[in-house]
């Protein structure tokens, strides 16, 4: 088992065994270095993992990393790693935290109404991040602990979303200064406006439906006064900005952009989850059967047979997956949605089949591998579990739900200190600190060679040293 700080902060900097938790002291420099931006941001996403808000649809937050990532190429710093997931928040907003991480609620998706506007607000809020604007507001904090500045950061967000809570927010992350620090400055917008364009471009992406997609989010700020959505508050749209964008964006070759699918199915699942099981079979049956079709079939289907399954009518969600199969016959979000159907069903043989072939197709494909690895743990195939969970684990190093299904595997197996080590890093991942120190504290009862119980050791100690600089609630 890798170390832990080596195996969750491998994306941030690469530690050599024997060392221990990053400096997360003062800040003493006039600008925070890209190392810090990225400290603050690994635990400005601890705490919003520990919130709950985190949206935990790996199909929904891959979608947004490869949309991403095809952005960030093209930004200034292509180099600059990148993570993006979605909020579990009806109100319409996005934002960008140090160190390139970037949330969208799902309100905000499914308010787009193509990929080019999803990929509009994201190209801004790449932006943001590669001009290091979140990191010039927190430097005015010089002198606060990287865990304090962290808290701040998540703590600008909550308030600037909601005003009212601004007061407690600031108390609790120690920020005297916070009602300062509420909106970009009006170069932060333009500037990020400007680079959003340029990425955009050079994305293979519809550069006017940026301008067109703060019109409509302007427009009804005015028809539902004193609503304002979140998005509007944390990223002032005024008319002279969006003719700013108009003019730079006239200049350009019209292009008309076809969505992807994924986008589609994306927001298929996320309507589905919106509204209740009864009325998400009536609306998706309605737009492939009814008297007035309309969208794609093949969106409307995949919308349906989730809806089915949420139904529990497994007979007609059988029956329209095949359907969708002949439509669409290779493609991952297809392969899982077919997965789970024949999980609802009996023929456990044909399943456990079906996920072999599936993952040779996808092989990194999470939502695959999170249902190939709960259906072999329930058919007993705990070892064969481990091995498909391992691999993965290699990629995502900080996914709690295949450090879960790991833990569960080494239960079966009879096998308690990996079981509870295993746990704590899921604890981790979610920015569970206290439950993460106590799983290690089990491991180590539980007792191992001496590689074993020193990893834990460390472990224990890092998690420590880390909770001890945390700000206190």
């Amino acid at each position: 088992m890798q170390k832990l700080l080596l195996c969750l902060l491998l994306l941030v900097t690469p530690l050599a065994l024997g060392e221990g938790i990053p400096d997360l002291g003062d800040v003493s420099q006039n600008t925070l270095s890209p190392f810090q931006e990225r400290q603050i941001g690994l635990q400005s996403m601890l705490q919003i993992r520990a919130s709950k808000q985190f949206y935990d649809d790996p199909e929904v937050n891959d979608y947004l990393n490869r949309i991403g990532n095809r952005l960030v190429e093209k930004s200034p710093e292509p180099s600059q790693s990148f993570e993006f997931f979605a909020v579990n928040d009806s109100s319409i907003n996005a934002f960008a935290i140090p160190g390139g991480y970037i949330g969208v609620n799902t309100g905000l998706l499914l308010l787009t109404q193509s990929e080019s506007e999803l990929a509009s607000v994201l190209g801004h809020e790449i932006a943001h991040v590669t001009q290091h604007h979140y990191a010039r507001l927190l430097n005015a904090t010089s002198g606060d602990s990287l865990a304090v500045m962290a808290a701040m950061a998540v703590a600008i967000l909550a308030a600037r979303s909601n005003p009212q809570a601004a007061q407690a927010t600031a108390a609790t992350a120690q920020a005297s200064a916070l009602q300062k620090q509420l909106d970009f400055t009006r170069l932060h917008e333009q500037e990020a406006d400007r680079i959003g364009v340029d990425i955009l471009q050079h994305s293979g992406y519809s550069v006017h439906d940026m301008p067109q997609f703060l019109e409509r989010m302007q427009h009804s700020t005015r028809v539902l006064e004193g609503s304002a959505p979140n998005y509007l508050r944390t990223h002032p749209i005024t008319s002279s900005r969006i003719a700013d964008i108009q003019n730079r964006v006239d200049k350009l070759p019209y292009q008309l952009i076809p969505d992807s699918l994924d986008f589609q199915w994306v927001r298929a699942r996320l309507l589905v989850g919106q509204k209740n099981v009864n009325d998400a079979v009536a609306y998706f049956d309605h737009a492939l059967y009814g008297a007035q079709k309309f969208g794609s079939a093949a969106v409307q289907r995949y919308g349906l047979v989730l809806a089915l399954l949420r139904s529990r009518d497994v007979a007609r969600a059988s029956r329209e997956m095949a359907l969708l199969q002949k439509e669409v016959p290779h493609h991952p979000m297809i392969a899982a949605l077919a997965g789970r159907v024949l999980r609802a069903g009996t023929n456990n043989a044909a399943a456990l089949a079906f996920y072999r072939s599936a993952l040779d197709e996808f092989p990194q494909y999470r939502a695959l591998v999170y249902d190939d690895a709960e259906l072999l743990l329930q058919h007993n195939q705990a070892l064969e579990s481990t091995k498909l969970v391992a691999d993965q684990i290699t990629r995502y190093p900080t996914d709690a739900r295949l450090y879960t299904l790991q833990a569960r595997a080494y239960a079966q197996l009879n096998k308690p200190l990996e079981q509870h080590q295993a746990q704590a890093y899921a604890f981790y991942s979610q920015g569970n600190l206290r439950s993460a120190i106590q799983q290690l504290e089990l491991a180590r009862e539980a007792g191992g060679n001496f590689q074993q119980m020193s990893v834990i050791e460390s472990d224990l100690r890092e998690l420590r040293e880390y909770l001890a600089v945390q700000p206190k609630k």
